[in-house]
């Protein structure tokens, strides 16, 4: 379709939703269009371009984009004008994420616009809120069975309470992020209701099958995603006489994108939420969104169109909006999310670096950093407008993503190490720190992933049930390397809630038949406020941990070097233990060193000379100036961002 085909689309669009518009933002809605045409047919001929109502569909996407356009308020508007002057706003180093479930963190949505405060006393920029959607009732996968994308879970309050949230945080400078469940949707949803009572044209909006073969045929190349909550990908309902495509619960359906009915319904709830003043949205189980046989029905291509498609169209009617992939894949798989070849920069504009986290914790178990440095070496580059969140803790649960061929490049087995791991993290390594629960055993392969809060798994919990003081003063050097490390490598750093305040495991969701088999609770804590009055205080644990991170904070905003198109370079520094990491760009030079060992450990002066960094050094954590000319001993735990001085 070319570009006078584009003219004809929009005036057609001129007799319908922006018909009523004044006559200038009807342009830049042309102007827009224009722009963003071969990215939005792209991706749509590679999804629907061999249907014979291609253009018909086509039509549709494009009406309901302008209908949103036309829709959005004058304050997003130009929310949209200034992310548009500055389209690296959330590549700054200033950005800092806070994820919360907000009933847990203060009670509902007006609770959370009160503890903007303290989110701003915290250095946050950006919140995101856990799945808030309406749910089903009962098990709900922590939000993510969502039955109405157009309601907020009523006990957190209406959806003009979340956008009168997301205008106060944009006022104090903080952008609001929520989930969008796109791969399923509750079976209690309006449409898997209809499908149930018969009605085919529901029916086609997910995968349905009257017997076992063709389900048989995709079990042979799927994998089980939650084994000890059912087996296999498909769950059969006798009042319908059909085989329905369950991969993660029996309570959520896959969603068929291959009926471009559930691209056009997913686009116009995205875009009614950006009206609502959400800034980005975090697009769950996005790599299980198309399916193929003979595949894993993971990250096929038109998964990623849905995506540049998507992007596209937003970019259109709300430009201000980000999308967030939530891919938790191996390396080669996750980058693409970002954006390659035609789609580079044209994808989602973050993703989770999940390889990084694991590595954090890996390093931790080991006291070793080789695999960390070499698994980080090996991650390809991301387009230059894209950015990662980098993360020691979420709210699900640690699945261990180490290759062999990692692990084998640095002498280690990859699945002893997995298993070694799994052990160490659980609590059943001999004498290990770590008070963590075992989530989703597989006996097929022995795959174990990790339940647990950052704290009890760095070995605050099992060091204060001891009331040992010299392992509690290593608990917290641990939480603090781990936060340190985390803020200096690059893109959006995430603080999961409680984890400032170094909160414990809780197994208060024991008591919650809907929680209790699940033990990724284990780590959603509510918010302790009585703690958390205690901040102030160094004396304490939680106010020790609670300020250091507050300075690290405060020192990253000021440091130019850690802007998202920096590159992070691993880097060996000569000493098993200690992880080496150089941000070098024309914004500035910086050497990252964490120690992740109990024992001092040195750095040779010849190799900070090898790199570079001579004379007087300046640490931007501590404030101190440090000689590179003597040997460098780093305390236990100790995290050094260097400088020139």
């Amino acid at each position: 379709m070319n570009e006078s085909q584009a003219a004809d689309m929009f005036a057609t669009l001129l007799q319908g939703p922006l018909r009523l518009l004044e006559p200038l933002e009807q342009e830049i809605f042309r102007l827009r269009l224009e722009q963003h045409w071969e990215d939005v047919i792209r991706p749509l001929h590679i999804l629907y371009g061999q249907q014979h109502d291609f253009n018909t569909w086509l039509h549709k996407f494009l009406h309901l984009t302008a209908a949103a356009y036309a829709a959005r308020p004058r304050d997003l508007r130009l929310l949209d004008l200034r992310r548009a002057i500055q389209p690296d706003w959330f590549q700054q180093p200033d950005m800092i994420g806070y994820v919360a479930y907000a009933d847990r963190f203060a009670g509902d949505l007006q609770g959370v616009a009160a503890k903007i405060p303290y989110l701003q006393e915290l250095g946050v920029t950006y919140l995101h809120l856990m799945p808030l959607l309406q749910p089903r009732p009962g098990p709900n996968d922590g939000g993510y069975a969502v039955m109405d994308y157009r309601q907020v879970d009523q006990r957190l309050g209406s959806m003009a309470d979340l956008a009168a949230l997301a205008a106060q945080l944009r006022q104090n400078s903080i952008s609001l992020c929520i989930d969008l469940v796109c791969n399923h949707t509750a079976k209690e949803h309006e449409w898997a209701q209809k499908a149930s009572a018969g009605d085919p044209v529901y029916q086609d909006y997910y995968f349905m099958f009257p017997d076992r073969t063709l389900p048989d045929q995709y079990e042979r190349t799927v994998r089980e995603i939650f084994p000890e909550f059912k087996e296999g990908s498909f769950t059969y309902y006798e009042h319908i006489g059909r085989w329905v495509w369950t991969t993660f619960n029996e309570f959520q359906w896959d969603l068929n994108y291959a009926n471009p009915a559930v691209f056009a319904e997913m686009l116009d709830i995205m875009l009614y939420l950006a009206n609502q003043g959400v800034e980005v949205l975090r697009l769950d189980a996005v790599a299980f969104m198309w399916k193929r046989m003979g595949t894993d029905c993971e990250n096929q291509p038109e998964a990623h169109a849905i995506l540049q498609a998507f992007r596209a169209l937003s970019r259109i009617a709300a430009p201000g909006l980000l999308l967030k992939a939530e891919a938790i894949v191996p390396p080669p798989q996750l980058v693409p999310y970002l954006g390659r070849g035609a789609a580079t920069n044209k994808e989602c504009e973050v993703a989770y670096h999940n390889v990084f986290m694991v590595m954090l914790w890996s390093s931790l178990a080991e006291r070793k950093v080789a695999l960390m440095t070499h698994a980080l070496q090996q991650m390809p580059p991301i387009p230059s407008g894209t950015s990662w969140l980098t993360y020691i803790r979420c709210h699900d649960d640690i699945g261990w993503a180490v290759t062999d061929e990692n692990a084998g490049a640095v002498g280690l087995n990859g699945y002893l190490h997995r298993s070694f791991l799994s052990d160490f993290y659980s609590g059943r390594f001999p004498n290990t720190f770590a008070r963590g629960a075992t989530f989703q055993f597989n006996p097929k392969n022995n795959d174990r992933r990790i339940s647990g809060s950052l704290a009890s798994l760095a070995g605050l919990e099992l060091a204060l049930a001891q009331q040992d003081w010299q392992q509690v003063d290593l608990a917290v050097r641990r939480i603090l390397l781990l936060h340190n490390v985390m803020l200096a490598f690059g893109g959006i750093p995430l603080l999961y809630m409680g984890d400032e305040l170094g909160l414990l495991n809780d197994d208060s969701y024991l008591q919650d038949p809907n929680l209790a088999s699940d033990n990724r609770w284990l780590h959603r804590p509510y918010m302790n406020w009585e703690l958390a009055a205690q901040r102030e205080d160094w004396q304490r644990v939680n106010g020790r941990i609670f300020q250091s991170i507050v300075k690290a904070i405060q020192a990253r905003k000021q440091l130019p070097a850690l802007h998202a198109q920096a590159p992070a370079y691993p880097v060996w520094t000569h000493n098993d233990s200690v992880f080496g990491l150089l941000r070098e760009s024309p914004r500035g030079r910086l050497l990252v060193l964490g120690n992740f060992s109990e024992r001092p450990q040195p750095i040779p002066a010849y190799r900070l000379h090898e790199m570079g960094f001579t004379g007087a050094l300046w640490d931007r954590l501590s404030g101190q100036t440090i000689p590179s000319w003597a040997e460098l001993l780093l305390e236990p735990y100790q995290t050094l961002w260097l400088q020139q001085a």
